[in-house]
């Protein structure tokens, strides 16, 4: 069970890494492929991408921490100081969630009436990816990729509070 457990984590917090390191180059690609979107142009892009980028760090973060404890100390109990640096940041989450709305109102005021509209909407995209793994680790599982999940939500037809969500409870 141990070793299950183990190489889930190694699975969660290496793939969320490796998204960090894969979407920076990915972004250069689409907007040097794709001038016509003048992606960099726009703030609703810098900010929806600098939003996805530190979740997914804090994702990071968060499995890797629930690793290392797993295979050092022989818990897959969260450490304290983890749960409560990832306390701070979903306010911080949500400051820039806020900003981010704001961000993209100055992004229509202001390039009307040539605005970049696929650029905007890829911003969108992006910023709704980010609002999603926000959700997916603070608050509801969103993501079910395993079969015990799977059968749980057949099960109950509700998905589960996130694993990080209860360890906010755990810690208080």
């Amino acid at each position: 069970m141990k070793s299950i457990l183990e190489r889930r984590l190694n699975y969660l917090y290496t793939g969320e890494s490796f998204a960090i390191i894969v979407f920076i180059p990915l972004s250069f690609l689409v907007n040097y492929t794709y001038p016509h979107l003048q992606l960099y142009s726009l703030l609703s892009f810098w900010i929806s991408f600098f939003l996805l980028e530190f979740i997914l760090i804090q994702g990071a973060y968060y499995w890797h921490s629930k690793w290392k404890c797993l295979i050092t100390e022989n818990k897959s109990i969260t450490p304290i100081k983890t749960v409560k640096l990832l306390v701070k940041m979903r306010t911080i989450n949500l400051v820039l969630i806020f900003f981010s709305m704001i961000l993209f109102v100055i992004d229509v005021l202001v390039n009307y009436p040539s605005l970049p509209i696929k650029g905007l909407l890829i911003s969108g995209f992006i910023f709704i990816f980010a609002v999603l793994e926000f959700i997916n680790y603070f608050y509801l599982q969103l993501s079910y990729d395993n079969v015990s999940d799977i059968k749980y939500l057949i099960k109950t037809k509700k998905l589960k509070r996130s694993s990080l969500s209860k360890d906010f409870k755990r810690v208080g």
